[in-house]
């Protein structure tokens, strides 16, 4: 995708707390989380991971000081069996997403700018506001801005059994041509 695109967002502020030997509580990382492309070619789609607990639900990441937002999780960064991970994504003016599915429960909170969720239907649901919310079933969608400056929001992917829909499982899908 070569389009042109206005400078992408600064990378958000990220505080993490934890515990000191004494056990009180410390702020143990406090530092900005810079983006980078999601997909190679793909320069108008771009995340950030805030945290990523990888070693199973519920986890132990409250007695780790290894640095969750410094794991990959899967191929694309987006989620993987028996984990959660939070992050945010970042998509330039007039881009869209490739239609896609994840086995996972997606919390999405648009935190700036203009967003239109594209569903497999073709139903396009605008939101306008700081603080919209799309809970995302495993279901196969897109996203898309519709705006003139950088968009971005805050996702939290839960691993979940995929979808069943009359029989049929429902899986990860990622649409390679549009």
């Amino acid at each position: 995708m070569s389009i042109n695109l206005p400078p992408v967002l600064p990378g958000p502020r990220r505080i993490v707390t934890s515990h000191d030997s004494d056990g009180k509580a410390v702020v143990s990382v406090d530092g900005t989380v810079h983006s980078s492309v999601m997909i190679e070619g793909f320069n108008g789609h771009r995340t950030g991971t805030f945290w990523a607990s990888t070693d199973g639900l519920p986890t132990n990441d409250n007695n780790c000081s290894e640095d969750g937002g410094a794991r990959q999780v899967g191929d694309l960064g987006l989620f993987a069996s028996n984990a959660a991970n939070f992050i945010y994504s970042d998509l330039g003016p007039g881009v869209r997403t490739p239609m896609h599915r994840t086995p996972s429960i997606d919390y999405n909170i648009l935190i700036h700018g203009e967003l239109i969720l594209i569903t497999e239907d073709g139903t396009e649901t605008h939101l306008k506001n700081a603080g919209d919310v799309v809970i995302q079933k495993g279901t196969n969608h897109a996203w898309r801005n519709p705006g003139k400056e950088w968009t971005r929001w805050a996702t939290v992917l839960v691993d979940a059994k995929p979808a069943v829909v009359n029989g049929q499982e429902l899986g990860w899908f990622l649409e390679m041509e549009k």
